[in-house]
Parts: structure tokens; C-alpha cells; sequence
């Protein structure tokens, strides 16, 4: 088993196609941990938070963020992963214990978690001036094939992405992991069909990052007797961006009326963040304190 969660990036020799592949087993755990998610459900949260480390590869600044948004019409409602340059991802399933009985050859089920019908939305901010936002209709609702399609059609970018999660018996997650290949203009077409057989060699993603003891490894399996070099390395996280002060700054902009219909039996104002399930309590006066002073 890989020990860290990490991403690497590497080109073949000729420079014309990208591969990136990513280890995410604790990002993944941690996020079960967190929302308390079913098998199913750890499943496609862990892909989604996979896919946005994998699709901030290649941005510059370390305040870029990806953020991909999975609308479909099963029962898992909407699944939300934002991935930073740093390297860190937060996310959120709306329904954690939704859940699915395995498909026939004994998988998780998540495009019909997920649902067939509906959109994924991916959103860049990556330092223009505007961020870049594309929107494509589900094409099987298991996350990398709709990913792929998105590539294609608002990107336009030739993509092969493959992400597991494997879970146990007991729910905890055994292997995460995604793996990305891209042909840039110009690439070798045989370089770029040898990759793609090698990788359908290799088979199901989570249980070859299962099996591996690093992603060096892996990626020598992916490119076979092809000649590369790798590029680049990011160490990778589960990190949220919220924080007690942060949120009592918000809150503070609420009249102290409406703070106090807030409040529970206790006099307390509770808030839970959606996409790490921290919980923040305060008092009136603590919110009160927060307010900014008026120029």
C-alpha cells in the first residue's frame, strides 16, 4: 500500500502526452470519517475529491482552485469537490448514507447513486479574469466517463481517467486513487494508443494503488518500454477553509434579533460547515464581537 497521499506528474519523452496519477486513500478516509458515509456513498465522494486533485495538475498559483459539482437524479442529490494549487481538497455529499445494492459483477453502484440524468459543472478560478466554467449532461453518472466527456466537449481535450475507491467491509477506505492521461496537439497517436492499452492492462485503478508501494511504481507499469520523465510531485490533503474566526466574521453581519432567533435552548448558535462537518458554536456576544467597525 502507497504510505502518503501524493500526486505525480510526469510527460513521455516526446512531451506530447501528460500523465498524472494520484494516491488518495486518507484524503478519501478522512472524508468518510468525517460525513459518515455509506460504501456506496465513500465511493463516489472519494472519486470526485480524486478528479479535482487531478485536474488542478497543472495550474501555477496556489490560490488556483477546481471545483466540480455532480447533479444527477439519484439518490445521492449533489456532490461537490474544490481542489486548491496547494494541493488540498474539501468536499460534500448532500445524502452521506445514501446507499445502493452492488451491480451485478459485485461493484459499487455509483451511477445509480448518482443518476443518469442530470449535469456535472466544473469552474476554474485560476487567475484570468474571469473563472472558466463549462456544464455537460451525465453520460453514466460513474464520474470519470462524465469527466471524459466533459474534456472533450468543453475542453477539447483527448482524456483517458480512471478512479477508484476501494472499500471494506467494515466501510473504511482501503485504496483511493485516480490516474490521467492527456494527448497534447502534436502528440505521437501510436505513443498515445501503447498508453491507453497499457492502462486498460493494469485493470481496476484502486486495487493496482492497493497492491502498489508507491505511484512511481504504478507509473512505470503505465508506460511500459515508452521512455519519460517525471515533472512533478504534490503532496496531497482533505483541508477546509473554514475556521471559527472566518465564520463568526459572517455571522456577524446578522442583526443581534436575528442572531438570537439563531440560538438554541442554550442560548447558543450552532453552525456545521457542509464540506469538512466541523461544528462551531457561539455566543450572541461572541458574533457581536466578530463585527467589523464601520469606516
Amino acid at each position: 500500500m502507497i504510505p502518503r497521499d501524493y500526486m505525480l506528474k510526469a510527460l513521455d519523452a516526446s512531451g506530447g502526452v501528460k500523465i498524472i496519477l494520484a494516491a488518495s486513500t486518507r484524503l478519501a478516509e478522512n472524508a468518510h470519517q468525517r460525513h459518515g458515509t455509506s460504501a456506496t456513498a465513500s465511493a463516489a465522494l472519494g472519486r470526485v475529491l480524486t478528479a479535482a486533485l487531478l485536474m488542478i495538475h497543472d495550474v501555477k498559483d496556489p490560490s488556483d482552485v477546481v471545483s466540480i459539482r455532480f447533479n444527477g437524479d439519484g439518490p445521492a442529490g449533489v456532490i461537490i469537490a474544490t481542489a486548491t494549487g496547494l494541493g488540498t481538497v474539501r468536499g460534500y455529499i448532500s445524502n452521506p448514507q445514501a446507499d445502493l445494492p452492488a451491480t451485478p459483477l459485485g461493484k459499487l453502484d455509483v451511477g445509480g447513486l448518482i443518476g443518469r440524468e442530470g449535469y456535472v459543472e466544473v469552474v476554474k478560478d485560476i487567475g484570468l479574469k474571469q473563472p472558466f466554467s463549462g456544464r455537460v449532461p451525465l453520460v453514466s453518472g460513474e464520474i470519470a466517463e462524465d469527466l471524459v466527456n466533459y474534456y472533450l466537449h468543453s475542453e477539447q481535450i483527448p482524456t483517458l481517467l480512471a478512479l477508484g475507491v476501494l472499500v471494506d467491509v467494515d466501510l473504511t477506505v482501503v485504496s483511493a486513487g485516480g490516474l490521467m492521461v492527456q494527448a497534447l496537439p502534436g502528440a505521437d497517436e501510436q505513443v498515445v494508443a501503447q498508453i491507453e492499452r497499457q492502462v486498460l492492462d493494469i485493470g481496476n485503478i484502486s486495487a493496482s494503488l492497493a497492491e502498489a508501494d508507491s505511484l512511481e511504481a504504478l507509473l512505470k507499469r503505465v508506460m511500459g518500454s515508452l521512455e519519460y520523465q517525471i515533472i512533478g510531485e504534490q503532496d496531497l490533503e482533505f483541508c477546509c477553509t473554514c475556521n471559527r474566526e472566518r465564520l463568526a466574521v459572517i455571522l456577524s453581519s446578522y442583526s443581534r434579533e436575528e442572531i438570537e432567533r439563531l440560538c438554541d435552548d442554550e442560548g447558543i448558535v450552532e453552525i456545521t460547515c457542509n464540506f469538512c462537518n466541523e461544528q462551531y458554536r457561539y455566543t450572541p456576544q461572541q458574533i457581536m464581537n466578530a463585527k467589523k467597525p464601520q469606516p
